[in-house]
């Protein structure tokens, strides 16, 4: 049994009938449907990568539109994140980046200058996100790298400043930090006062010191003279400063309540007045010129002599008065502006229109008739010794016709030439449209260039003689010189603080029209077209700088005379050529000023810098100021600690009065010296306070002299 079924088994492969049957019995029953499955996934995956693309670019086109419409609503921070993500979307599309680039540039600059503003009022931590925020959009913006540098370090010595420090510092670091500023003198009251005096100029000073509460030293060279001055409603400082004018002095503090009077000679003011030295940080200079420029400004207007430039700081150390030192800040704040800055668009429309027609035919104009000479034939036999002969046949002709000649002449000896008979008719008609729009973003008074094509190679050199009869021969020293050809433009604009600017251009287009043969070297021949000008625009104004309209029209007939000119027939016996060229170049330029010159009140203002030679601060009247609010004591005197130190050395005093007692009031020998008040004391005033309201009208005392001296009434 066993071997009969192996022989069944092995009897089964080789009937192929029963072999497929029994291998299609042996296929799974769920084939189809995976089949089925695999159909499905393929059919989505293609789906999928059909409509991605697609679905990408519509919304990378809608992310354009938001940004757009939100770039013209001047949301610029919006049209920053649309055009950023259209990019993301598309980073090959070119309009997207163009948008994206330029956007991101616009907004950079917007987070640079609200930095700068909140740097101005001392707000770091929030310059310092700024310009953090600035460098983070424009990888390129170097200036908010490097500001965000310098505000990271000023914190971080801040807050080391802050923190006790175990380091040992050096004895002169520690000295220079506590090195203390020019002596100020100390406020005094800006009550008004009435004086009438006829005394020495000494005694003059001593009694306006005595109502100030100032002490007053007078220089050892010092030569009293008497004077005589009439003062009314008039502050104790300006007090000093009128004396000081009328007796020919000047006065020096030299505590916060002395002062020092000397006669107003340079020599004496060299002697007495103090100096003091302080460093100014440019922040708008550019060049070591710059610097300079500034130096020399106040060398002329303030006369300090004495001035250091550190160019590699954009520094200058000057020394000098206090009032000088002042009257320099003012003068540098003045000046030290940021330049102004303008983009320019710049459009070249360059139009070049071809037509052509010719029509008609070239006839013969010419028949060529040619005769050639007759050929003679001549025979010759030679017979030999052996008895062999040779015959020889000789043509001759085609030469020169002799007489003899003639009678041999036939039709074969005349040939007559007849050019070809050519109809032609053709037409051509070519537009061709260049259009150039660079960017030029230019300094004031800075040259801005821009070149756009190749740069040509011209040879130059010396000749040498050739020995010959040529003349010239090849060069002995060849040098090259290279031509930009292309579009060139050089801009310098001039802003003025009225948004407008002005423009001085050079605009060039040129190209390479031929070649010339010159001492066996080919040379290129330039064709160019140049404007040079200078013009004012107001900000976005587009101005048409030059337009260069090149028109040739060329007409020509050629043909058989008189059938030529025959209405219809001359295209049988003549040919037309016409020809029109037309070439147009437009220059249009638009500027957009970005920053203009910022000026303000303080800028425009007049300052006193004293009389004569002198330069000295004249402080502003406190009269005009609005009344400061003092706190009072319970008899309407105000605090003794209520005393707040000058901000220079003639400074404004602040309005709070200082405290006096009777002691206070000035007597003199032989004459009596009143002061009546313009403006009457509250009416919580101490019976001891320095000025008193008059009970009468009018008050006579007598002078030094035995003169009445009245006083206006209050």
């Amino acid at each position: 049994m066993s071997s009969k079924k192996q022989s069944e088994v092995d009897v089964r492969p080789h009937d192929p009938a029963r072999a497929d049957k029994y291998s299609s019995n042996l296929k799974p029953s769920h084939t189809p449907q995976r089949s089925l499955t695999q159909l499905l996934i393929g059919a989505v995956v293609f789906l999928a990568l059909t409509f991605t693309v697609p679905l990408n670019a519509d919304q990378a086109n809608t992310a354009y539109k938001h940004g757009v419409h939100a770039e013209s609503n001047n949301q610029y921070e919006q049209a920053y994140e649309f055009y950023s993500k259209a990019h993301a979307l598309k980073p090959q599309d070119a309009k997207y980046f163009t948008a994206y680039a330029r956007m991101r540039f616009y907004v950079s600059v917007d987070e640079v200058h609200a930095g700068q503003q909140l740097l101005d009022q001392g707000k770091l931590q929030e310059a310092l996100q700024k310009f953090q925020r600035a460098a983070e959009i424009d990888e390129t913006n170097f200036y908010a790298q490097a500001e965000a540098r310098q505000i990271t370090e000023l914190l971080r010595k801040q807050a080391q400043r802050e923190l006790p420090s175990a380091a040992t510092r050096s004895p002169l670091a520690q000295l220079a930090e506590d090195a203390g500023g020019p002596v100020e003198l100390g406020a005094i009251s800006t009550t008004l006062i009435n004086l009438r005096l006829t005394e020495s100029s000494t005694l003059v000073y001593k009694t306006i010191g005595k109502l100030a509460g100032v002490n007053v030293l007078f220089d050892s060279d010092y030569k009293p003279q008497k004077i005589s001055i009439e003062l009314n409603d008039v502050t104790l400082r300006e007090a000093f400063d009128m004396v000081a004018s009328q007796s020919k002095t000047f006065w020096q503090a030299t505590s916060a309540n002395t002062i020092l009077v000397a006669a107003d000679t340079p020599t004496k003011r060299k002697e007495v007045q103090t100096t003091v030295m302080k460093t100014f940080y440019m922040r708008n200079v550019a060049t070591a010129a710059d610097l300079q420029e500034a130096a020399n400004t106040l060398k002329g207007i303030l006369d300090i002599t004495r001035v250091q430039l550190i160019p590699t700081q954009n520094a200058m150390i000057l020394r000098g008065t206090p009032d000088q030192m002042v009257l320099a800040e003012k003068l540098l704040e003045d000046i030290d502006k940021p330049k102004s800055e303008v983009e320019i668009d710049i459009a070249v429309l360059s139009v070049s229109r071809s037509k052509m027609l010719t029509l008609g035919a070239v006839p013969p104009t010419s028949v060529t008739v040619s005769m050639s000479s007759p050929s003679t034939t001549t025979t010759t036999s030679v017979t030999t010794g052996s008895g062999n002969s040779a015959t020889g046949t000789t043509t001759s002709g085609g030469g020169g016709i002799s007489l003899n000649d003639l009678r041999y002449l036939n039709g074969t000896n005349f040939f007559i030439s007849v050019p070809s008979y050519t109809l032609t008719a053709l037409a051509g008609d070519s537009n061709t449209k260049v259009l150039q729009k660079p960017q030029l973003w230019a300094l004031d008074n800075e040259k801005a260039t821009l070149k756009v094509g190749d740069r040509i190679p011209i040879a130059t050199g010396s000749f040498g003689a050739s020995g010959g009869t040529q003349g010239y021969g090849a060069l002995v020293n060849t040098q090259f010189q290279y031509i930009d050809v292309g579009v060139n433009i050089d801009i310098t604009p001039h802003i003025h603080s009225d948004r407008e600017v002005t423009l001085k251009m050079t605009l060039e287009i040129s190209s390479v029209t031929g070649t010339q043969n010159i001492g066996g070297i080919n040379q290129p021949t330039i064709g160019q077209r140049r404007i040079d000008l200078e013009s004012r625009l107001r900000d976005g104004e587009v101005n048409l700088v030059g337009g260069i309209l090149d028109d040739t029209e060329t007409q020509s007939l050629s043909g058989y005379p008189l059938l030529s000119k025959l209405p219809i027939l001359k295209y049988f016996f003549a040919q037309e050529d016409k020809q029109k060229n037309e070439d147009e170049i437009i220059f249009a330029i638009t500027p957009h000023i970005i920053r203009s010159q910022e000026l303000t009140d303080q800028n425009l203002r007049l300052v006193d810098l004293g009389a004569g030679g002198s330069v000295s601060v004249r402080h502003a009247d406190t009269r005009k100021a609005p009344a400061a609010t003092t706190q009072t004591g319970p008899e309407g005197a105000s605090s003794p600690g209520s005393r707040t130190p000058a901000t220079g050395q003639h400074d404004a005093v602040p309005t709070a009065p200082s405290p006096q007692t009777p002691a206070q009031t000035p007597t003199t020998p032989g004459s009596t010296g009143t002061t009546n008040p313009v403006v009457p004391p509250p009416k919580s005033s101490s019976p001891n306070s320095l000025v008193q309201p008059p009970k009468n009208p009018t008050t006579v005392t007598p002078s030094v002299d035995g003169a009445s001296q009245n006083h206006a009434p209050t």
